[in-house]
């Protein structure tokens, strides 16, 4: 499992930005100011650093990943399946009121599935007539937490589906992002919060001059033979 598919496409995102960062505006301006670029690149190391600390971490849980799965040792096995908790105590220790929401939170399912085929198909469509490299859907999924032994059925399910609809979130994110990177690369009037990882590429707010001289040039950084989007996309 990579990362950058457990965080949601967020790894993809910043490296294309660092790579894209080089490029240059008509007359040599960069299309990242020295301001971002700063920012960027603090982001980028933490991105790493982050990266190497889960290595580490899942040094200490299991023996080795194998073809995207965890693979744990018999006596780790043996400890998970003690500490399964079953069905009947895990709705009797439970939150009544928790439970009257489970119709709710899963009938989010069914949009979700419809977001996740819908945005699927626009970009199948619509990316090769724009020229935007399609975002590989697989990468953005991580999908694994209900194999784990020391989880029930219940837990299984709540697992499964919450990975679904985070890595559903992400990959959209990216889709959505790169569709705006596309058709209006301009900053908002104000600050937002944490926004993708192609807004810091956008043209400043009111940068009409800008706007008009820079647009084709943010565009081709998109298309799939462009330089840094293979690049991040080998990253991802």
């Amino acid at each position: 499992m990579k990362l950058a598919a457990g965080g949601h496409g967020g790894g993809t995102s910043l490296a294309l930005v660092m790579d894209m960062s080089s490029v240059t505006r008509r007359g040599r301006t960069p299309l990242m100011s020295r301001h971002a670029r700063p920012v960027a690149t603090g982001l980028q190391g933490a991105e790493q650093e982050w990266a190497r600390a889960v290595r580490t971490e899942r040094r200490r849980w299991h023996d080795r990943v194998y073809r995207g799965r965890a693979w744990f040792d018999e006596e780790v096995r043996r400890r998970h399946r003690r500490l399964k908790q079953s069905v009947p105590a895990f709705l009797r220790d439970g939150s009544f009121r928790n439970l009257l929401t489970t119709p709710v939170i899963y009938s989010l399912g069914i949009p979700l599935l419809l977001l996740d085929l819908w945005v699927s198909l626009y970009q199948a469509i619509c990316f090769p007539i724009y020229g935007i490299a399609r975002v590989p859907r697989r990468s953005h999924f991580a999908i694994d937490r209900h194999k784990l032994a020391y989880l029930n059925t219940i837990e299984k399910a709540n697992c499964l589906y919450c990975s679904y609809a985070t890595s559903v979130l992400g990959y959209v994110r990216e889709v959505s992002a790169r569709t705006e990177h596309y058709w209006c690369p301009i900053k908002h009037s104000r600050a937002i919060l944490a926004p993708h990882g192609h807004y810091q590429l956008f043209l400043e707010y009111g940068d009409a001059e800008g706007y008009r001289r820079n647009l084709t040039g943010l565009r081709k950084v998109l298309h799939p033979t462009h330089g840094s989007v293979s690049r991040a996309r080998r990253r991802a």
